[in-house]
C-alpha cells in the first residue's frame, strides 16, 4: 500500500464559539487595523495643514499602504481564524487545529500533559471567552484552544484533567486477582454442629462421674 492510499487526517469535530468572530475583530482594531488607520489619519491631517501639495500622490499612497490592508485584516482575519480554529478530545489525546495564515494540526497524547489552564484576556472577558492552555512533556511547546464560551472552557479542562489521569494511571493499581492460596483452610479443632437425632454429651457441673 502505498502512501496515496492512506486517507488524510480529518479535522477536529468541534469549532469554536461563533463570538469568537468578533473577538478577533475587536482584537485586531485595537492591536493592528486601528493603528494603522490612525497613523493614515494622522498623515492625511498633517499634509492638509502643512503640505497641501502632497495631497494628490500622499492620498493614494496612504490607501494601499495603510487603509486597504488594515480594513482586510479586520475582515479576514477573524473570518479565517474562525475557519481553522477547532477541537476535540479523544479517549488517549487531545486533537487541536489552529492558524489562519499557516493552518496547523497538533495530536497531544494525554499521557504527556502536565497542566491545563484557562486564560481570560479583559476583551475575552467582554465576549465571555476563554483560551484553554495545555502544556506538555513536548518539546513542541503547549497546546492552545482559543475562542472557547467560559464554561465549555472550564468542562474541558475538567474532562482533560481527567482523562490524563485515567491516562495514567497504570494497569498494575488494579485489583489483584484473589489467591487461592490465602484462604484459609478450616479450623478442624472448630465445634461442628451434631445431626439431627444425635445425643450430644453435656456435661453439667456437680453431676461428674455420677451414673
Amino acid at each position: 500500500m502505498s502512501l496515496s492510499d492512506v486517507p488524510g487526517l480529518r479535522p477536529p469535530r468541534h469549532p469554536v464559539h461563533p463570538r469568537a468572530r468578533t473577538w478577533w475583530t475587536a482584537q485586531a482594531l485595537v492591536t493592528v487595523s486601528g493603528p494603522m488607520l490612525l497613523t493614515a489619519l494622522a498623515l492625511g491631517l498633517l499634509s492638509v495643514l502643512f503640505f497641501a501639495g502632497a495631497l494628490p500622490w500622499l492620498v493614494p499612497l496612504l490607501v494601499v499602504t495603510l487603509v486597504a490592508p488594515a480594513l482586510a485584516y479586520a475582515f479576514l482575519m477573524p473570518r479565517r481564524r474562525y475557519a481553522g480554529h477547532a477541537w476535540e478530545l479523544g479517549a488517549h489525546a487531545v486533537y487541536a487545529a489552529d492558524g489562519w495564515i499557516w493552518r496547523r494540526r497538533r495530536i497531544t497524547p494525554l499521557s504527556q500533559v502536565q497542566t491545563v489552564d484557562t486564560v481570560r484576556g479583559p476583551i475575552q472577558r467582554r465576549y465571555g471567552l476563554a483560551t484553554l492552555t495545555v502544556t506538555t512533556a513536548s518539546t513542541a511547546g503547549e497546546v492552545r484552544i482559543a475562542g472557547l464560551a467560559d464554561a465549555d472552557a472550564e468542562e474541558l479542562a475538567r474532562l482533560i484533567g481527567r482523562a490524563t489521569h485515567t491516562a495514567r494511571t497504570p494497569a498494575a493499581h488494579a485489583a489483584p486477582a484473589p489467591d487461592a492460596h490465602t484462604t484459609p483452610a478450616p479450623d478442624a479443632h472448630a465445634t461442628t454442629t451434631p445431626a439431627p437425632g444425635a445425643h450430644a454429651r453435656v456435661d453439667r457441673p456437680g453431676t461428674e462421674g455420677a451414673a
